[in-house]
C-alpha cells in the first residue's frame, strides 16, 4: 500500500499542500500528486514521535496503557485507532470515545496537543439483545463477538441456545436501522432488538411473512 502524505505541487499547487502518493522513500524521495499525476521529489518532513496516555474501556474495567504516535497525527471522536503498549505488549484496537486536549474536552485534536486518549475496545465485544418472546415477555440476552462482526436486519442470529431474528439495531450515535438488509458492524451496535424463534415447527418464519 502506498503511502500519501500532503506537499506542495509545483504544477497543479506551488503555494497549497495537496494529496501525494510516495513513490520512492529515502534521502531523494518521489511523490505523485493526486490531484495532477505530476511525479517530482519532495521534501518530506519527518514528524516527531509523541507518548500519549490512552484509557481503554473493555466490558465493565478500564486500564490506561501507553501508545507512541506521529506528533502530526489528526485524532478524532468515533475513529478507530491501535493501542501499541511497548511496555505491556498489548496491542488492541479501538474506538475513540473522547479526547482531552489543551485542558478540555474535544472531538479532534493533533496527538502533539492531546493529554489523555479514552476509547472502547473493539477487538471484542458484547452485545445486548432485548428479545421478544409474545407479546408481552422480552429478555436481555448478551453474545460476545469480534468487532468486525456483522448483524443484518431480518436475518436469523443464535445466542448460545436461542434462536433470535433481528427487527431492529440502535447504533451509538442513538439512531436505528429498520429496514431488512441493513448491515451494522458490533463495534457501532447500542442495543439489538430481535424477536424468539421457537422450535415449533408450527412458526412462522420471519421470511415468509409478518409476525
Amino acid at each position: 500500500m502506498m503511502r500519501e502524505i500532503e506537499v506542495e505541487c509545483p504544477t497543479c499547487s506551488p503555494e497549497e499542500e495537496v494529496g501525494h502518493e510516495v513513490l520512492k522513500e529515502g534521502q531523494s524521495p518521489l511523490v505523485r500528486c493526486l490531484e495532477c499525476g505530476q511525479v517530482h521529489a519532495a521534501k518530506i518532513k519527518t514528524p516527531k514521535s509523541v507518548s500519549l496516555k490512552v484509557i481503554v474501556s473493555k466490558k465493565d474495567t478500564s486500564n490506561t496503557y501507553r501508545t507512541e504516535l506521529d506528533s502530526e497525527t489528526v485524532l478524532q471522536v468515533d475513529e478507530e485507532l491501535v493501542v501499541d503498549d511497548e511496555e505491556t505488549g498489548m496491542v488492541c484496537p479501538i474506538l475513540i470515545t473522547a479526547l482531552d486536549a489543551g485542558g478540555k474536552r474535544v472531538k479532534v485534536a493533533r496527538a502533539e496537543n492531546t493529554e489523555t486518549i479514552w476509547g472502547r475496545a473493539i477487538d471484542e465485544v458484547t452485545v445486548k439483545f432485548s428479545a421478544q418472546e409474545g407479546t408481552e415477555k422480552t429478555e436481555v440476552i448478551e453474545k460476545r463477538v469480534p468487532g468486525d462482526y456483522e448483524f443484518v436486519v431480518g436475518a436469523e442470529e443464535r445466542a448460545g441456545n436461542t434462536r433470535l431474528f433481528i427487527t431492529k439495531i440502535k447504533i451509538r450515535d442513538g439512531n436505528f436501522r429498520s429496514r431488512k438488509g441493513d448491515a451494522v458492524l458490533a463495534k457501532y451496535v447500542k442495543r439489538i432488538f430481535a424477536r424468539k424463534k421457537g422450535d415449533s415447527s408450527g412458526q412462522r418464519s420471519f421470511r415468509k411473512g409478518p409476525w
